[in-house]
């Protein structure tokens, strides 16, 4: 039963994608694919590069900003230790969705003997962050584009409000596993010591590690970094929209929501995969609805600009994470010989 939860677990968000990756092909009539390899094609690739280098600042700065986490729980790892494991960590949440923060922590202690449950509790605070500023994101949406938002989400979900139930009741199945899951932790707690302790020490380590950075000689950097990051993530989101005439002069609303979106596609698939260009090219043919005659062109170019962020990013995040995973063995095979 473990092993099919777990399987369930790593497959059915893939599986997910797979399918809104082929209905995102498939929805397009012969007009729309038309102008979607059309857009691809004669998209302005120069917005694209500067926002993959952007978007590879961003990583930079994320791993020197993990410093101030550390240094209170009595851990200092190069900066070059650091930014391999947060990207090989990247590459690992495109296969196996947040696998990755484990991997980031299981990393430090290859390369730097820090012991796991503190590394991983530092990242579960720098999440803490990461959800406040995004919902600090999501305030400012509504507050630019309030309407906006409400029709927007009726596309995505148009019988949400007909009493529709013919789709799984995804909400009530994680209830039931969240139940399920309280009532073994609950029985393992009461009945078996070993665990007791064990589950005691690692949540100690893991609380201190969340609460570093209030431990921190520098919190005040930490939070500029912090705010100074997702400003970034927006902006590299955002100058892609100058690789088409029509969404070059994009609100910020509008932007603000497609990010959103797509951040909402990433937290429930593979990288995003299918959900991402799919919930961006709603938000982009929305705004530009009203520029051409017909909704086909408006649609195309949407999906396209969403296909192009999603697939330039993640190629981006392979290759990186990839030369990262071939780099960090080395340095901790050299340490290790000296």
């Amino acid at each position: 039963m473990k092993k099919l939860l777990t399987g369930i677990k790593y497959v059915l968000p893939l599986a997910v994608g797979v399918y809104l990756l082929w209905h995102f092909y498939s929805a397009m009539d012969a007009p729309t694919k038309e102008v979607f390899f059309t857009g691809i094609k004669e998209a302005n690739y120069f917005w694209i590069i500067l926002s993959l280098l952007i978007g590879w600042g961003t990583h930079l700065l994320r791993a020197y900003r993990w410093k101030y986490l550390l240094q209170p729980v009595d851990a200092y790892p190069k900066f070059s230790h650091r930014y391999h494991a947060l990207m090989v960590g990247y590459l690992i949440n495109l296969v196996i969705p947040r696998a990755g923060e484990a991997t980031r922590a299981a990393l430090l202690y290859r390369t730097d003997k820090i012991p796991f449950a503190k590394s991983f509790g530092t990242i579960i605070g720098e999440r803490v962050f990461d959800l406040v500023m995004l919902g600090l994101i999501f305030l400012l949406a509504l507050f630019l584009s309030f309407d906006d938002i409400f029709r927007i989400k009726d596309l995505i979900t148009p019988n949400s409000d007909k009493g529709d139930s013919s789709g799984v009741n995804v909400l009530g199945i994680l209830v039931y596993l969240v139940i399920g899951g309280l009532i073994a932790f609950a029985f393992l707690w009461f009945k078996v010591e070993t665990f007791r302790n064990k589950f005691k020490v690692f949540f100690r380590e893991i609380m201190s590690g969340v609460l570093s950075i209030f431990q921190s000689k520098h919190p005040f950097l930490f939070i500029i970094q912090t705010v100074l990051i997702w400003f970034f993530y927006i902006t590299y989101f955002g100058i892609c929209f100058y690789a088409f005439e029509a969404t070059a002069n994009f609100s910020l609303g509008g932007i603000l929501i497609g990010f959103i979106a797509g951040t909402i596609g990433i937290m429930f698939t593979n990288g995003g995969i299918g959900a991402y260009p799919y919930l961006v090219g709603i938000v982009v043919s929305f705004y530009i609805g009203d520029e051409f005659s017909s909704s086909e062109e408006a649609t195309g170019i949407g999906k396209a600009l969403g296909m192009i962020i999603w697939t330039t990013q993640t190629m981006g995040m392979i290759v990186l994470g990839l030369i990262s995973l071939w780099l960090l063995p080395k340095n901790y095979s050299k340490e290790q010989k000296k």
